[in-house]
């Protein structure tokens, strides 16, 4: 676990990016759990950079985490993106305090030996994604020595490699109550259905799992509230879904790292210079740079303001997540036949940043709630009494 003054340094998040991207492509093709990568990222310290100081670790913030997941993402998004995972349950820890404090330190306890990935379980095939409204279906029933979880989960990101599940549920009291179960994986009654077929993030393994009476200890709960209270809030996390929108950032600087070295290598025997000379490909280079950069600056411009309210963080994903993904998509385009065979990865990237504005909450409900909070402010606006017009005086200077 990282320790000091700062989460990282330049040096072990390239060193680290680099041992995902010498990784990445078999973990692609295979479609496994991405051990090797995770492994990496565990051993720099990463995975634990997020964990409070007054748990022995760095503290990383947001801003941090974002640039973090940048370099994991650039490295393989899949590893990426099972990471972000545990870092925002660590972080969501360091501000909120909301884990049984003896559970939390028992999991750090294991996070020194091996990676420790945790996940939220919340999609379920009848209800979709909570982000678009709605309650768990999957239920926890009281036992004599704790709860028995019962329910279907959809796309759960690592679901093989995970060490525990936080599976949304609710409770068969009355009344009932909602809330996140924490659940060791391998225990009796889980079943991992292996369904991820995707056409990127392959490594990701977002399976769907079972859960069919499996017992957990009484302690294993997070914020247990009333249903009332327990809908997913989109505003309240616009911030992280922003960090997370980073490990494309990743996708797309190293889909245009891979543009620039193929522009500097082509040699074609017609023309005696790389084509990296010619003003086509100086021209798509700068259309690059400026989809790309441009998406680093919103990202981090509206991370680092410290004044930005929830719709500045959804404004700001939505923007960078289709400049990224056109970037990538221009690459490919500029390239042409090369750019869509294996050997330079840009079919890869070009197949992993699909999924930048997948992930909840979906584009339409982000749209949703930029149009609601522009009609309450036109309302407030208007509902708002004018103050009084004020006397000045003209100076008149000619």
């Amino acid at each position: 676990m990282l320790t000091g003054n700062t989460p990282f340094d330049p040096s072990l998040l390239i060193a680290t990016s680099r041992a995902l991207a010498d990784a990445a492509p078999e973990a692609d093709r295979t479609g496994d759990f991405p051990w090797t990568g995770i492994r990496a990222v565990h051993q720099s310290g990463l995975l634990e950079s997020t964990v409070a100081p007054r748990y022995g670790g760095a503290g990383a913030t947001l801003h941090e985490t974002a640039t973090i997941l940048a370099a994991l993402g650039k490295g393989d998004p899949s590893v990426a993106l099972i990471s972000a995972m545990t870092l925002f349950n660590h972080l969501g820890q360091a501000t909120k305090s909301h884990w049984p404090e003896d559970l939390y330190k028992s999991l750090l306890a294991q996070a020194k030996q091996h990676p420790l990935l945790l996940n939220a379980a919340r999609v379920e095939p009848e209800l979709g994604s909570p982000a678009r409204g709605g309650l768990p279906a999957t239920v926890a029933r009281r036992t004599a020595s704790g709860w028995s979880i019962t329910g279907a989960k959809r796309f759960v990101t690592g679901a093989h490699g995970l060490t525990h599940f936080l599976v949304w549920a609710h409770t068969d009291e009355a009344p009932a109550r909602v809330g996140t179960f924490v659940v060791p994986n391998k225990l009796p009654g889980i079943r991992v259905i292996e369904n991820w077929n995707s056409l990127g993030m392959r490594a990701s393994g977002s399976h769907d799992v079972e859960y069919t009476d499996v017992e957990i200890p009484l302690e294993n709960v997070i914020d247990l509230v009333d249903p009332s209270v327990a809908q997913q809030d989109n505003r309240a996390h616009a911030a992280i879904t922003l960090a997370l929108t980073a490990l494309y950032l990743g996708v797309a600087e190293a889909a245009q790292e891979a543009f620039i070295r193929f522009a500097h290598e082509r040699v074609p025997t017609n023309l005696g210079h790389p084509i990296a000379r010619t003003e086509r490909f100086v021209t798509l280079s700068g259309e690059i740079d400026l989809l790309v950069s441009g998406a680093r600056q919103i990202i981090f411009g509206a991370l680092s303001d410290k004044h930005a309210d929830a719709e500045t963080h959804v404004r700001a994903r939505l923007i960078a997540g289709r400049q990224l993904r056109e970037a990538v998509q221009v690459a490919v385009r500029g390239i042409g036949n090369p750019g869509l065979g294996s050997e330079l990865g840009l079919e890869r990237h070009f197949r992993d940043i699909q999924s930048v504005l997948v992930h909840a909450p979906q584009e339409d409900t982000s749209i949703s709630i930029l149009g609601r909070a522009a009609f309450e402010h036109w309302k407030s606006e208007k509902d708002t009494p004018s103050a009084p017009p004020v006397n000045l005086t003209v100076l008149k200077t000619a």
